[in-house]
């Protein structure tokens, strides 16, 4: 049955217009999904609305111009080196090399094009990347655990406590986007695809190697499954396809995956002057450095030892729920690929310095987390299935509206 599906995938391909229709059905079998992803996004952004109006302040503003967003928005109009907006700490000149380009371009790209400002073409961006990135979590979901399991894995990945990160013109959406396909690129044998997302996500943010990291990992494999293949001499070494692959494909991807981070943490030192570490010094005006979790440990602690706002013990919450999530995911034995890309970007959520209420917005690119949840619904009776998601959804929106408005820590 599987080699039917890559056979009559990869001869529709070569059909005048089958690509657009390939796409239209993919869409319209994503679309329960995205139609649950988009209504709960609208809860979420209609309830910090009324708050913001309710309060005096200005919803697009709040949703557009909140704490990173400004940077953002600072590099897509006056590029790097501008001052710090709105005179935000910190105020060094170089502060502004710590956020990733790709997000600021196209805000810009965006802006030349359509009779928008900045502003408006950072939501813009930012909502369209959240709905391509559901679509792309349900692709892999439904590829993997089937269309039922899928579905709530988006559901889920709606929900999250910090979800309200997804309606903000914020950067995690558009890395999750492209995640999201380069994985399901690797799980359905698109190596060059994967590769060439995996460029664009290196641009987008610092956690962005995850994605080239699932790209060398999905090489190795198929590289390994080969040398084995041609030790046992017994032909194919993936019978689900009825002819061998070329490995090169691999290769260029597995070579090609980690340029983006890498050629802007290399400008980023040529910039500086300081040569290839100096996007880590960057990234030490930030009071930001890899310390393999120390630092979140003392957060942890500080929470029993001293009177922490919630945001703080929120969290900690999170952390705690996504290193279990993680356990479960390894013992579920998913694709390599895909443990790969999500141990990376734990590892790098909790592995470095400051900005603890900021580890769950971190942790949110990384939805195969959500993967024995979104099984486990799949299979719970429509009652326990309400009763969760119920209770997941008054969580997140009030806790989002909480973030936005009354947190008195940064995102």
């Amino acid at each position: 049955m599987a080699a039917e599906t890559v056979d009559s995938t990869a001869a529709a391909a070569q059909r005048p217009g089958s690509v657009r229709v390939h796409v239209r059905a993919a869409l319209r079998r994503a679309a329960p999904a995205l139609a649950l992803f988009a209504a709960v996004r609208c809860a979420g952004v209609l309830c910090t609305a009324l708050w913001a109006w309710h309060t005096g302040r200005h919803p697009r503003n709040l949703l557009g111009a909140t704490w990173d967003s400004n940077w953002y928005l600072g590099v897509a109009r006056y590029g790097y080196g501008s001052p710090a907006p709105h005179h935000m700490w910190p105020p060094d000149h170089l502060a502004d090399l710590a956020f990733f380009p790709l997000y600021p371009g196209l805000v810009r790209g965006v802006s030349a094009v359509l009779p928008v400002g900045a502003l408006d073409a950072g939501l813009l961006l930012a909502w369209t990347a959240s709905a391509v990135a559901a679509w792309g979590i349900f692709a892999v979901g439904a590829h993997l655990y089937g269309r039922r399991a899928g579905t709530f894995l988006v559901v889920l990945w709606a929900l999250l406590p910090h979800a309200v990160i997804e309606s903000l013109s914020y950067t995690e959406p558009l890395l999750t986007a492209l995640a999201a396909w380069a994985l399901y690129a690797l799980l359905t044998d698109r190596p060059l695809w994967a590769g060439a997302l995996a460029v664009l996500a290196g641009l987008a943010r610092p956690n962005g190697l995850a994605v080239a990291a699932a790209v060398m990992v999905a090489a190795a494999v198929e590289m390994t499954a080969a040398g084995r293949s041609r030790r046992r001499g017994d032909g194919p070494y993936r019978p689900v396809l009825r002819r061998a692959r070329p490995l090169w494909p691999y290769w260029a991807a597995a070579l090609t995956a980690p340029a983006g981070w890498l050629g802007y943490v290399l400008w980023v030192g040529a910039r500086t002057g300081a040569g290839p570490l100096g996007y880590f010094q960057v990234q030490e005006i930030w009071g930001s450095r890899f310390d393999f979790g120390r630092d979140t440990l003392r957060s942890v602690k500080r929470l029993f030892l001293h009177n922490e706002p919630l945001v703080q013990h929120l969290a900690a919450a999170v952390v705690a729920v996504a290193i279990l999530l993680l356990v479960l995911l390894v013992l579920d034995r998913p694709p390599l690929p895909l443990l790969a890309y999500t141990a990376v970007l734990v590892v790098m959520a909790l592995g470095g310095t400051g900005y603890f209420p900021s580890k769950p917005r971190f942790l949110l690119p990384a939805f195969p987390l959500l993967v024995p949840a979104a099984v486990a619904l799949a299979r719970a009776r429509p009652r326990s299935v309400v009763l969760a998601t119920g209770s997941l959804a008054v969580l997140s929106l009030g806790y989002g509206v909480y973030l936005l408005t009354l947190a008195p820590l940064p995102l």
